[in-house]
């Protein structure tokens, strides 16, 4: 016989928004407060959820958000995010895994796991329940649990029952059909005709007879009603787990040559591959362990700069991973099992090769740098990524090349000179010009004791500073003060990137600096 265990959470939203926020369940200032999350209907703002506190003091679900001001001046409110509460369902969902191989999601605000086989681990039914409310509590959760024999019936008595939380019921039949009609979960003009029926409770129904309910309110009304009841099962769709993409081999008899291993290791990694191929994935990290006979285990990992399922690939990346090891590996009496795990997968589809060949040279490019980054370490190879910044020392950060795919950046248009240069120094280094004021562009400078003559500018280029973040005496470089950028180039055709820091009317006396190099 199956038994399934509904969970309930009736404040989902608001209890998400103060988990979210790390606020303390005994003194937090949301915890005590009455909450609500707001969501625009029709162009007005209603009540989307409500906490305990909010629910005590008269608010409810739809309720005007100037209505419910009217009554409650001190409603905190937030806005009702559907999308972050449907992910922090699932990752409820995924918690439960730990009692029950079977968790089915019941959106908007419910779960549903099949106990069947599994609850003697915890103490029987009774155990189970208490556990997983405990645990929901621990997080952070208002929950309410009950048990049946059905998923149907099983959410049912949690919402409408008043049994919630003290896990089996003792008489579940009797339970069951003292429900109210709602229980039933049917459509509102078959709910609307049960009612006017003289119908009030699920027992109201289960008296009548079934042919004549379905020729009078449809043939859902008796399939809700058998599967309340426990006499209709129906499958629960439980949420996918992936399997782990882990392969493994044991011997026999402990191995140590190297052929034999490397050959060991390209026949998982073809498993691999053919595991990958079937979920379109392609591996970003790989990881090889190898279990030597005397009970030590030497651990090794590489990774991709771009996913991947060629052995031949992974095979040449862990060969130049050995070779680049301080300690070459050790197989003393041999290994007697080596495992292949992939713990980093990421989506990887077919593709067709252009006819330039520009995919098969950015391949080329990517193990490159999948080489160079596993034999020297992914911090010795680097790649600007851009920033979210109009400072030029902060537009770009560089960082591991291995880590970041490449982002196109945008191209100067043809035939016209780049707007900033590749180099620039850090900190900028400071010159004396010789310029028109007030703010007017530099005519020469002197730059580590030599003298330029600027034969060509172009600007300003003025970049305003970092208001939020002035502070007194602040370094040169780092905003404060109006930067105005110049390109200039000198009598031998050189090209320089120079900066006035400060206008006139910000400081009496501004410094230039030399900011960049254009090649």
């Amino acid at each position: 016989m199956k038994r399934y265990l509904a969970l309930w959470f009736p404040f989902l939203s608001t209890d998400r928004l103060k988990v979210e926020r790390g606020i303390e369940q005994e003194s937090g200032t949301l915890h005590d407060a009455p909450l609500a999350m707001v969501a625009k209907v029709r162009g007005a703002l209603r009540l989307g959820a409500v906490n305990g506190a909010a629910r005590d003091q008269g608010m409810v679900v739809g309720m005007a958000l100037a209505d419910a001001r009217a009554v409650l001046p001190d409603l905190i409110v937030a806005e009702m995010d559907e999308e972050a509460d449907a992910h922090w369902l699932m990752r409820l969902a995924r918690r439960c895994g730990a009692w029950s191989p079977h968790v089915m999601v019941t959106p908007p605000d419910g779960l549903v796991m099949e106990s069947t086989g599994v609850d003697h681990l915890f103490g029987g039914e009774a155990g189970l329940a208490a556990q997983v409310e405990d645990a929901m509590a621990d997080i952070g959760m208002t929950t309410r649990v009950a048990m049946a024999a059905t998923s149907e019936a099983a959410q049912a008595l949690v919402r409408y029952g008043v049994h919630y939380g003290q896990g089996p019921v003792a008489d579940e039949g009797r339970a069951i059909r003292a429900l109210p009609m709602a229980a039933l979960g049917l459509e509102h003009e078959a709910a609307l005709a049960l009612s006017r029926a003289g119908l009030k409770t699920v027992g109201d129904v289960a008296g009548r007879s079934m042919a004549a309910i379905a020729a009078r309110f449809g043939g859902q009304t008796v399939t809700a009603l058998r599967r309340l009841l426990g006499e209709e099962q129906a499958p629960i769709a439980p949420i996918l787990r992936p399997r782990p993409l882990r392969f493994e081999r044991r011997f026999p008899e402990p191995i140590g040559l190297q052929s034999s291993i490397a050959a060991c290791f390209l026949d998982l990694m073809h498993q691999a591959a053919g595991e990958m191929a079937q979920r379109d994935l392609g591996g970003r990290r790989f990881a090889l362990t190898l279990f030597r006979s005397d009970g030590a285990r030497h651990r090794l990992m590489i990774e991709t700069g771009l996913p991947t399922r060629d052995p031949a690939l992974v095979l040449r990346l862990f060969d130049e991973r050995i070779a680049a090891l301080a300690d070459p590996l050790d197989p003393g009496f041999g290994y007697d099992r080596i495992a292949l795990l992939v713990p980093l997968a990421e989506p990887l589809l077919a593709s067709q090769s252009a006819l330039d060949g520009e995919e098969r040279q950015e391949a080329a490019l990517a193990e490159l740098i999948d080489r160079l980054s596993t034999r020297l370490g992914p911090q010795a190879l680097r790649r600007l990524v851009p920033q979210d910044s109009h400072m030029p020392e902060q537009a770009q950060l560089a960082l591991p090349a291995i880590h970041h795919a490449p982002i196109p950046w945008p191209a100067p248009a043809e035939g016209e000179p780049p707007l900033r240069p590749l180099f620039l120094f850090d900190p900028p280094q400071q010159v004396d010009v010789i310029a028109e004021v007030p703010d007017g562009p530099p005519h020469r400078f002197r730059w580590r004791s030599i003298l330029y003559e600027v034969r060509r500018f172009e600007g300003p280029e003025r970049i305003a500073a970092q208001w939020w973040r002035r502070k007194e005496g602040e370094i040169p470089g780092m905003g404060g003060l109006t930067r105005d950028y110049y390109r200039v180039e000198d009598r031998h055709g050189r090209r320089y990137w120079i900066f006035r820091h400060g206008l006139y009317e910000e400081k009496s006396d501004p410094h230039w600096y030399m900011h960049g190099l254009f090649a």
